[in-house]
């Protein structure tokens, strides 16, 4: 059993900047596909960005120069950074672990477990 923690949300303006953290303990933590969503209100849960084991990584397009993924396995933390955030990456971000990602922009159902979500709020 995975257990996943985000941290790491906020109030900002267009333009600036957060980092994500999403501390993973339980079981092989470290053997799992990562990966952050998130959910605006009324709208769908969806991919943001994914990685692997190795540097192998995939953004949604809204993501894509401007988020990056990575993780120290070392510490079992998986990181988003988010640059340049404008008002439509307002959401709450979810961080997940599954084994069954096959590579292209995440969808909910490749991933098993999930942490509690971490509130992004980008005014303009």
């Amino acid at each position: 059993q995975v257990e996943l923690v985000e941290s790491g949300g906020g109030s900002v303006q267009a333009g600036g900047s957060l980092r994500l953290s999403c501390a993973s303990s339980g079981g092989t933590a470290s053997t799992y596909y990562m990966a952050w969503f998130r959910q605006a209100p009324g709208k769908e849960r969806e991919g943001v960005a994914a990685m692997a084991h190795s540097p192998n990584t995939k953004y949604a397009d809204s993501a894509e120069g401007r988020f990056t993924i990575s993780r120290d396995i070392g510490k079992n933390t998986l990181f988003l950074q988010m640059n340049n955030l404008i008002p439509e990456d307002t959401g709450v971000y979810y961080c997940a672990a599954g084994r069954m990602w096959t590579s292209g922009i995440p969808t909910p159902r490749e991933f098993d477990y999930w942490g509690q979500g971490t509130q992004v709020t980008v005014s303009s």
